[in-house]
């Protein structure tokens, strides 16, 4: 398996560029260039086009997903989750075009997308709960407590970058194996296997994520309850 790490595609400026990043801009350039062509065809008709039917659909599961893990409404969470899912799709949908591979193969890639997952449970807890009372969870049940409450913030972090890297590899070695032993029998079952594989590690990812981000938000409000009626 090639190590995308190590991999010098070519130097800009003296700096050598890797596989890994290159790779990564070019999933953000999909991404971008899949963003203006969608938005250039939205008409705001009666009868949508295909594209708006399916970046509604798209979205219309994304934001029911987020409510369903938070509790909560999607509109803060659905362009960061939104984001990772659709990064991580592309990037481990692009290893069935010949000749490329997932920067999602490259631990750099998982760590970097992880780190933004520790740092986005935070942001958010603070925003909702405030800083002290994001860091008081850190105390509880007890603050004998504290040492373990912040060790499982690093540990849940190196899962999700080990579990990602983890599963595209896996993924990639079966496929090299399956196509190694009937390679005129398995490509196209094997695609389809990737594009699957792809979609589930990022619906997988993305929502480890909002469950990390719905415990820092603490237990949702229940809105109070109105008086009961008196009979007339």
């Amino acid at each position: 398996m090639e190590n995308l790490d190590q991999t010098i595609v070519f130097s800009l400026f003296g700096i050598p560029l890797d596989a890994t990043l290159c790779l990564t801009w070019l999933v953000m350039a999909i991404l971008v260039a899949g963003s203006v062509l969608v938005g250039r065809s939205m008409s705001g008709e009666l009868l949508p086009g295909r594209y708006e039917l399916f970046l509604e659909a798209l979205v219309t599961t994304i934001s029911a997903q987020i409510e369903d893990v938070t509790r909560r409404p999607d509109a803060a969470f659905l362009p960061y989750v939104g984001t990772l899912f659709l990064f991580i799709a592309t990037a481990n949908l692009i290893g069935i075009i010949p000749g490329l591979h997932p920067p999602t193969l490259s631990l750099s890639t998982t760590v970097a997308l992880a780190l933004s997952v520790f740092l986005a449970v935070p942001l958010y807890g603070i925003t909702q709960r405030g800083l002290l009372g994001y860091l008081r969870q850190y105390l509880e049940p007890t603050f004998v407590m504290l040492p373990l409450n912040v060790l499982g913030e690093f540990s849940r972090t190196l899962a999700l970058a080990v579990r990602l890297y983890g599963n595209v590899m896996g993924g990639a070695v079966v496929t090299g194996i399956l196509l190694s032993i009937a390679p005129f029998i398995f490509p196209m079952i094997m695609q389809l296997f990737e594009l699957l594989i792809g979609f589930i590690q990022a619906y997988i990812f993305g929502v480890l994520a909002m469950v990390y981000i719905a415990s820092a938000l603490g237990p949702e409000e229940q809105p109070p309850s109105s008086p009961p009626q008196s009979a007339a």
